[in-house]
């Protein structure tokens, strides 16, 4: 029993270590590119390498962080040319994924609407968060890609699509770019009802068209700095 409650606090000191950085990267208090000092994070915690070894290690599987051979950890950065490849892949792989979901009828259309109306409520408040409506866009996109009923295709795109590029994309949002992007998904949410594949799959390619052009337009992505 004295066991298990060691490990239970050792996997919470992680957690908590792990969530703490996330949220200081998605909200750029750590900026892309900023070095990660194992030590440096451990005193800040009060605790040893090993745990803060092991969110690092967590927050690299999201692709958050970076390791660098012989020089350590830091926040990934991401530049245009990045975004473009990510678009490309998604252009091709999501829009089919929706016309899959449309076909087969399985979306939930409730849930998929109170999502959809939750961002809109987002949108209507004075201080857009933005990690909120990450959180809810994120839930959106992928309930209706498993709807597509292949999983491959969700595995894929699971691997394309990471949150630091979906939060920087919204941070990079004005007014407009919400109401236009929170329109589409009741469009996207109509094609769904319809089960009209062919609307789906050209509704979800207009919306990740104009998501990847209001990026491009305030060019809001963060270049990599000098490695001197």
């Amino acid at each position: 029993m004295k066991d298990d409650k060691i490990q239970a606090s050792e996997e919470n000191t992680v957690d908590n270590i792990y969530q703490a950085i996330r949220n200081q990267i998605l909200t750029g208090t750590l900026e892309a590119g900023q070095w990660l000092r194992e030590v440096e994070i451990g005193d800040s915690f009060g605790v040893s390498r090993t745990p803060v070894r092991e969110a690092l290690r967590l927050l690299a599987s999201e692709g958050m962080v970076a390791h660098e051979r012989n020089r350590g950890v830091q926040v990934q950065s991401w530049t245009i040319e990045d975004l473009n490849e990510v678009y490309n892949l998604r252009s091709l792989l999501e829009p089919w994924g929706y016309k899959l979901a449309a076909e087969n009828g399985t979306a939930d259309l409730v849930e998929l609407e109170e999502l959809a109306c939750a961002m809109d409520e987002e949108a209507l408040k004075t201080t857009f968060n933005i990690q909120r409506i990450t959180e809810l866009n994120n839930h959106f996109h992928s309930s209706i890609l498993r709807c597509s009923g292949n999983q491959r295709l969700c595995q894929l795109v699971e691997t394309i699509v990471q949150v630091p590029f979906v939060y920087r994309n919204f941070a990079s949002f004005d007014e407009s770019d919400f109401k236009r992007s929170f329109a589409q998904h009741h469009e996207i949410v109509e094609s769904l009802r319809a089960r009209d594949g062919e609307w789906a799959e050209s509704a979800m390619r207009a919306h990740l068209h104009g998501s990847w052009k209001s990026t491009v337009r305030k060019q809001a992505w963060s270049q990599p700095r000098s490695s001197n």
